[in-house]
């Protein structure tokens, strides 16, 4: 093996163990957030008693689940009720591999190891795990995989209620998974490309896509919250109709491992957010002609700040909304978001290809602008026409109508 492929392993390995190391403790970190948000928004305190500012409460809690009684449903598959929780968790793990969270960093090295022999590395190292060729096909594959630890979980624990859970579940997955492909495939009709590293080089060459993309942005991100259950969606565990819904019978670590996969998830959606349509981790009007170790680390905080805004928007919209009917929820999925999301693709493509065949245009920040105008006559005519006032005005306006 050559020195300059030992190399590479060595940073493959190196940026697993940080990478997956950071998101997990990240995990932790959004569920004390949620907690101390939604302490916020009740005018309670939250968690504040262990360490600083109750940093601690999440190991604290993990602790205490360790150290919990595991049970086991008596008429319960034991294999696959064990494997459950880690069938949610493990794609949203997979998934965040592809994301790129910072722009190349620039690193050489040249070194030897008693046995291992020499390692070379010269030029930029993209700080991603794997930049895949077919990043958000990827993306869509496996996250799709996490409905089938919650529909597992339901059957296996051999109990009406989780039943019922995993069935909601199953059926949620299917009604808005068509949706948000069709909500994100206007972003690989204007880029040419479904590599998340290109997708941020074409929003630097032109602009943000959630301005020529802006109903794609909204129906990409009501579809996100349906996929994650996260209210107003989470019809899988409704509290008031199936206790907890699909992991009713689940206790101790087990239980945890679904609300980690929960919050895993979150993490994963919100960075795909920033990514497909904030810029990753681009920073406007500082482009440098070189890479350096500043410019890597202030992309990375950049990127690092548009995701948690996303995840606060996550929490915040869960102590605003109130959950759909299970009814409501399929209606909305089948036959608003997905003839919506269907229209719009159609919209995108006539309209790139009117600007590119019709006045030999190519994408840019004047293409990117006309679609803005576009967007902005789409999202009037969809929320402002075809709503009706049933978001918009309210409730109340339509009683004073009566």
């Amino acid at each position: 093996m050559s020195p300059e492929t030992k190399g590479l392993i060595l940073l493959a390995v190196i940026k697993i163990l940080m990478v997956f190391t950071v998101y997990n403790v990240g995990v932790m970190m959004v569920i004390w957030a949620e907690r101390r948000v939604s302490a916020f928004k009740q005018y309670r305190l939250g968690p504040n008693r262990v360490w600083i500012f109750g940093l601690g409460q999440s190991v604290a809690d993990g602790v205490k689940n360790i150290m919990k009684e595991e049970t086991f449903p008596a008429q319960a598959d034991r294999l696959i009720f064990l494997l459950a929780p880690l069938v949610s968790f493990v794609p949203a793990l997979l998934v965040f591999a592809v994301i790129p969270y910072a722009a190349p960093l620039p690193l050489e090295f040249d070194f030897a190891l008693p046995v291992l022999g020499q390692f070379t590395h010269t030029g930029t190292m993209p700080v991603v795990i794997a930049d895949l060729p077919v990043g958000f096909l990827f993306v869509l594959a496996v996250s799709s995989l996490g409905v089938y630890g919650i529909v597992l979980a339901g059957w296996a624990s051999n109990s009406k209620y989780s039943f019922l859970g995993g069935l909601r579940a199953s059926a949620q997955m299917v009604s808005y998974e068509v949706a948000l492909g069709f909500s994100i495939t206007s972003v690989f009709v204007l880029v040419g490309n479904v590599k998340l590293s290109d997708i941020i080089v074409a929003q630097q060459q032109s602009l943000p896509f959630v301005l020529p993309l802006t109903l794609g942005f909204i129906l990409f991100f009501v579809s996100a919250l349906a996929e994650n259950n996260r209210l107003p969606f989470d019809l899988p565990e409704t509290e008031s109709e199936l206790i907890t819904g699909y992991h009713t019978e689940y206790s101790s670590m087990k239980f945890s491992m679904f609300f980690i996969a929960e919050y895993a998830h979150i993490i994963t959606g919100a960075s795909l957010l920033a990514t497909l349509f904030f810029g990753g981790w681009d920073i406007p009007f500082w482009r440098p002609d070189q890479p350096s170790l500043l410019y890597t680390l202030a992309t990375l905080m950049s990127f690092s700040v548009k995701t948690l805004f996303f995840i606060y928007v996550y929490i915040w919209i869960r102590w605003t909304l109130p959950r759909f009917r299970f009814d409501q929820l399929m209606q909305l999925g089948w036959k608003f978001m997905l003839p919506l999301a269907l229209m719009y693709v159609l919209v995108i493509a006539g309209t790139a290809l009117i600007l590119e065949q019709g006045f030999g245009m190519t994408f840019g920040p004047a293409y990117a602008w006309i679609l803005f105008a576009l967007n902005l006559v789409l999202v009037f005519v969809v929320f402002g026409i075809l709503d009706r006032g049933r978001v918009l005005q309210g409730a109340q306006h339509r009683r004073m109508e009566v």
